[in-house]
């Protein structure tokens, strides 16, 4: 899964599993160019021995800037938070789609060789995932098209775009669905961060404001798999050094519910909490997992981060963050 010694830009970068792929690939001698749209200050991790370019890749000159003389493009880039946002914010997910587009036209402009898409599993027909466990969603589960709407929409739209890019230029595409991915370096407050975080800072805020209640969306048996973030830039870049093409999930099967959730974080931080259910508040599908039998027959990838062991360093993470004892330098 090395890549060594090539000129590469990971759009979104300043994000969070951007910001972790930028940290593996500079490991290994890497010319990275990194453009996000967020001021510097707000990136999660920022590396200065980069290329940083704070730039809006929904303009067509931007994105020619940033890719001339790239080899490879890896596109994290979006406008998407949890289910709250992206439940509420359906046309701006959307507009990403002008990310996507100018990206492509420049990749083809500049002889780019490679082009990465990170698409979700928000891609899946949600007709398929009404019930609180379903089986794994096989990557042929995405058609025929009822997809989240908005956000969804947008994902399996650019996936589309991708492989017509593919034919129709020449340009070498890989698309992975991304299911729920979770760790360190990422949001946990403002409304944009998704679950796995979202109850680590409750959990943990319950402690520090010594008040032994957290709020829950929904009636808290809505389920999910969630995916470590090491485990994530290790799949992603199987894929990228990969001859498959389709789009293909990099997720877990370990699916659990939000109750289950806490019962794994109270474990983890010694503390038992009353819970406050919300049904009011954005919920999402009911059941959602990975399916991983094409990505372990054609990459040989499996996640290695159990739920408990990833919510462990997640949990401590944002702790030390919300007691200022490890304030995150995200200057490195």
């Amino acid at each position: 899964m090395i890549i060594s010694k090539k000129n590469i830009l990971i759009a979104g970068g300043g994000g969070f599993i951007g910001g972790h792929l930028a940290d593996k690939l500079l490991k290994f001698n890497n010319n990275l160019i990194i453009a996000d749209i967020k001021p510097k200050k707000n990136w999660f991790q920022y590396f200065g021995n980069a290329k940083n370019y704070v730039v809006d890749l929904k303009d067509y000159q931007s994105a020619l800037k940033v890719t001339k003389n790239v080899d490879y493009v890896f596109n994290m880039a979006c406008n998407m938070g949890g289910m709250g946002f992206i439940e509420n914010n359906k046309a701006e997910c959307m507009l990403s789609v002008l990310i996507n587009t100018n990206l492509l036209r420049a990749s083809v402009s500049n002889k780019v060789k490679k082009f990465f898409f990170s698409s979700s599993a928000c891609a899946y027909n949600v007709s398929k995932q009404n019930k609180t466990f379903i089986k794994g969603l096989k990557e042929d589960d995405a058609y025929p098209a009822d997809p989240e709407d908005g956000y969804g929409w947008e994902k399996l739209f650019s996936e589309r775009m991708c492989r017509h890019f593919t034919e129709d230029f020449g340009l070498e595409t890989r698309v992975a669905r991304y299911h729920n991915v979770y760790g360190p370096f990422g949001t946990f407050d403002g409304g944009r961060e998704k679950a796995p975080a979202a109850l680590c800072r409750k959990v943990a805020n319950s402690i520090l404001n010594k008040k032994n209640f957290v709020e829950i969306w929904g009636d808290g048996k809505q389920t999910r798999s969630f995916l470590y973030v090491d485990d994530c830039v290790e799949g992603t870049l199987r894929l990228f050094n990969s001859n498959y093409s389709q789009p293909l999930n990099i997720g877990s099967d370990e699916q659990v519910s939000i109750n289950q959730m806490i019962k794994i974080l109270e474990k983890i931080s010694g503390t038992q909490v009353n819970k406050k259910y919300q049904l009011n508040m954005p919920k999402g599908v009911r059941g959602r997992s990975s399916n991983n039998d094409r990505a372990y027959k054609v990459l040989k990838w499996k996640y290695s981060m159990g739920l408990q062991e990833g919510l462990e360093k997640t949990y401590n993470w944002i702790f030390d963050q919300l007691t200022n004892k490890k304030k995150n330098n995200i200057y490195k």
